[in-house]
């Protein structure tokens, strides 16, 4: 019998983009998922859509925020109704490879470890391949994850029996690198899958688009996360840019489509 996935969508005002997710969730070759969908106030037709596939698939599941609160919470909100072994992320505007679940599941098993990730593909708004593969370091340590986030949101799983579900403060953003790096630093090392499973979404204005704009979220991880003094923070900032901006590069792949 397959483990149970818990995959955690939070939504808001994606009409846009999360019939095809949801599609992408349901072409799995790993059929034994359950989607948790936690809609923050979406003012479009996003609720609607979702209830479309919500009547058609038990597994897809349809939760509603009575007011805004922001990505954070409502992915907390998702966790919370998980009920699998595996967690799983995919934001509303991503995309799975229909071997994704599959490919990661059987590497978790037969390399015996609790957390993986995935190397990913980008795409623009418009579902048009960017030709750009983000990889990471093979394995990735605590201590390359310090200073950069290498692991894509839409790719990761871990076994909740073994770290329990990570709830975590509902940050506007980073709330998924103060996960991978309260998992790193339990186990030291991660594995990823060595190959793209997943296809990110760069949209337009978007907050996580622009790494500049990212820097006070990226500050506020050493600032608030760790608990480290204002200089000391500014410091390792100063070493993130660093990684972000030169080492994380060689990471960053031009593909053939």
């Amino acid at each position: 019998m397959n483990d149970l996935v818990s995959i955690l969508t939070p939504t808001y005002n994606t009409e846009k983009f999360i019939r095809a997710t949801l599609e992408s969730v349901q072409n799995q070759t790993y059929q034994n998922w359950e989607m948790i969908l936690v809609d923050d106030a979406s003012t479009d037709k996003t609720v609607s859509i979702i209830e479309e596939f919500a009547q058609n698939d038990s597994r897809v599941k349809l939760f509603k925020l009575p007011e805004n609160r922001g990505n954070g919470f409502a992915r907390n909100a998702a966790l919370e109704k998980a009920t699998g072994k595996y967690i799983a992320y995919l934001d509303a505007d991503d995309l799975w490879f229909s071997e994704k679940l599959e490919k990661q599941i059987q590497f978790l098993k037969m390399n015996n470890q609790p957390f993986t990730f995935s190397y990913y593909d980008s795409i623009d708004e418009e579902g048009n391949n960017l030709s750009r593969r983000v990889e990471s370091p093979n394995p990735l340590t605590y201590n390359e994850l310090f200073f950069c986030n290498y692991v894509g949101n839409l790719t990761a799983i871990y076994d909740s029996d073994y770290f329990g579900k990570i709830i975590l403060e509902t940050t506007q953003k980073r709330q998924d690198w103060r996960i991978w790096l309260t998992i790193l630093k339990q186990i030291k090392i991660a594995k990823p899958v060595p190959e793209p499973l997943a296809f990110y979404r760069i949209r337009k204005n978007s907050v996580s688009s622009s790494k500049f704009r990212l820097i006070k979220h990226n500050f506020g991880v050493y600032r608030e996360f760790h608990g480290y003094n204002l200089v000391f923070s500014v410091l390792l900032m100063m070493r993130f840019l660093f990684t972000q901006l030169i080492i994380k590069r060689k990471y960053i792949k031009k593909i053939l489509n």
